[in-house]
Protein backbone atom coordinates (compact mmCIF):
# COMPACT_ATOMS: atom_id res chain seq x y z
CA UNK A 1 0.00 0.00 0.00
CA UNK A 2 1.38 3.38 -1.04
CA UNK A 3 0.37 5.71 1.80
CA UNK A 4 1.47 8.83 -0.08
CA UNK A 5 -0.83 7.91 -2.98
CA UNK A 6 -3.69 7.20 -0.56
CA UNK A 7 -3.13 10.62 1.03
CA UNK A 8 -2.98 12.29 -2.40
CA UNK A 9 -6.21 10.59 -3.53
CA UNK A 10 -7.92 11.46 -0.24
CA UNK A 11 -6.86 15.07 -0.60
CA UNK A 12 -8.31 15.22 -4.11
CA UNK A 13 -11.64 13.77 -2.93
CA UNK A 14 -11.75 16.21 -0.01
CA UNK A 15 -10.94 19.13 -2.29
CA UNK A 16 -13.75 18.13 -4.65
CA UNK A 17 -16.14 17.74 -1.72
CA UNK A 18 -15.27 21.23 -0.47
CA UNK A 19 -15.86 22.51 -4.01
CA UNK A 20 -19.30 20.87 -3.87
CA UNK A 21 -20.04 22.48 -0.49
CA UNK A 22 -18.94 25.86 -1.81
CA UNK A 23 -21.20 25.35 -4.84
CA UNK A 24 -24.19 24.55 -2.61
CA UNK A 25 -23.54 27.63 -0.48
CA UNK A 26 -23.11 29.98 -3.44
CA UNK A 27 -26.24 28.59 -5.13
CA UNK A 28 -28.23 29.17 -1.92
CA UNK A 29 -26.91 32.72 -1.67
CA UNK A 30 -27.64 33.41 -5.32
CA UNK A 31 -31.15 32.02 -5.06
CA UNK A 32 -31.87 34.85 -2.62
CA UNK A 33 -29.86 37.63 -4.23
CA UNK A 34 -29.78 36.79 -7.95
CA UNK A 35 -32.22 34.03 -8.95
CA UNK A 36 -31.37 34.11 -12.68
CA UNK A 37 -27.68 33.57 -11.92
CA UNK A 38 -28.58 30.80 -9.43
CA UNK A 39 -30.58 29.12 -12.18
CA UNK A 40 -27.68 29.46 -14.60
CA UNK A 41 -25.24 27.99 -12.06
CA UNK A 42 -27.62 25.13 -11.35
CA UNK A 43 -27.80 24.34 -15.06
CA UNK A 44 -24.03 24.55 -15.34
CA UNK A 45 -23.64 22.14 -12.41
CA UNK A 46 -26.07 19.75 -14.09
CA UNK A 47 -23.93 19.73 -17.24
CA UNK A 48 -20.52 19.56 -15.49
CA UNK A 49 -19.87 17.05 -12.74
CA UNK A 50 -18.50 18.52 -9.54
CA UNK A 51 -17.12 15.07 -8.66
CA UNK A 52 -13.80 16.34 -10.02
CA UNK A 53 -13.75 19.76 -8.39
CA UNK A 54 -10.72 20.97 -10.33
CA UNK A 55 -12.22 20.13 -13.73
CA UNK A 56 -15.51 21.73 -12.62
CA UNK A 57 -13.76 24.96 -11.64
CA UNK A 58 -11.70 24.98 -14.85
CA UNK A 59 -14.88 24.73 -16.91
CA UNK A 60 -16.58 27.39 -14.80
CA UNK A 61 -13.60 29.73 -15.27
CA UNK A 62 -14.17 29.52 -19.02
CA UNK A 63 -17.82 30.58 -18.72
CA UNK A 64 -18.21 32.66 -15.55
CA UNK A 65 -14.89 33.78 -14.11
CA UNK A 66 -16.51 35.74 -11.26
CA UNK A 67 -18.48 32.72 -10.03
CA UNK A 68 -15.42 30.48 -10.30
CA UNK A 69 -13.38 32.90 -8.17
CA UNK A 70 -16.23 33.09 -5.68
CA UNK A 71 -16.32 29.29 -5.39
CA UNK A 72 -12.54 29.06 -5.06
CA UNK A 73 -12.51 31.70 -2.31
CA UNK A 74 -15.25 29.97 -0.37
CA UNK A 75 -13.64 26.55 -0.86
CA UNK A 76 -10.37 27.91 0.54
CA UNK A 77 -12.20 29.39 3.52
CA UNK A 78 -13.98 26.07 4.19
CA UNK A 79 -10.68 24.20 4.01
CA UNK A 80 -9.08 26.58 6.51
CA UNK A 81 -12.04 26.25 8.88
CA UNK A 82 -12.24 22.45 8.90
CA UNK A 83 -8.52 21.63 8.64
CA UNK A 84 -7.88 21.73 12.39
CA UNK A 85 -10.80 19.47 13.29
CA UNK A 86 -10.65 17.04 10.43
CA UNK A 87 -7.88 14.59 11.42
CA UNK A 88 -9.34 13.81 14.84
CA UNK A 89 -12.91 13.75 13.54
CA UNK A 90 -11.97 11.30 10.79
CA UNK A 91 -10.05 9.06 13.20
CA UNK A 92 -12.76 9.00 15.85
CA UNK A 93 -15.54 8.70 13.28
CA UNK A 94 -13.92 5.70 11.63
CA UNK A 95 -13.18 4.11 15.01
CA UNK A 96 -16.78 4.55 16.15
CA UNK A 97 -18.22 3.32 12.84
CA UNK A 98 -15.95 0.27 12.89
CA UNK A 99 -17.09 -0.59 16.41
CA UNK A 100 -20.73 -0.27 15.33
CA UNK A 101 -20.18 -2.53 12.32
CA UNK A 102 -18.42 -5.10 14.50
CA UNK A 103 -21.15 -4.94 17.13
CA UNK A 104 -23.91 -5.45 14.55
CA UNK A 105 -21.98 -8.33 13.02
CA UNK A 106 -21.47 -9.95 16.42
CA UNK A 107 -25.17 -9.52 17.23
CA UNK A 108 -26.11 -11.24 13.95
CA UNK A 109 -23.74 -14.11 14.72
CA UNK A 110 -25.17 -14.50 18.21
CA UNK A 111 -28.73 -14.41 16.84
CA UNK A 112 -27.84 -17.06 14.28
CA UNK A 113 -26.29 -19.14 17.04
CA UNK A 114 -29.41 -18.84 19.18
CA UNK A 115 -31.63 -19.73 16.21
CA UNK A 116 -29.43 -22.68 15.27
CA UNK A 117 -29.29 -24.03 18.84
CA UNK A 118 -33.04 -23.69 19.31
CA UNK A 119 -33.66 -25.86 16.23
CA UNK A 120 -31.22 -28.56 17.31
CA UNK A 121 -33.33 -29.94 20.24
CA UNK A 122 -36.38 -30.17 17.99
CA UNK A 123 -34.40 -32.24 15.52
CA UNK A 124 -33.27 -34.56 18.31
CA UNK A 125 -36.85 -34.95 19.61
CA UNK A 126 -38.12 -35.75 16.11
CA UNK A 127 -35.47 -38.49 15.67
Amino acid sequence: MDLKQVAKDTSKVLSSYLTYQALKTVMAQLSETNPPQALWLSGFAARHSVQDGEAFLQALLQEQQELAFRLMTLRKHLAEEVADYLPEMVRSGIEQANMEHQRHHLERLVQQGVTDSSTCPKEEKDS
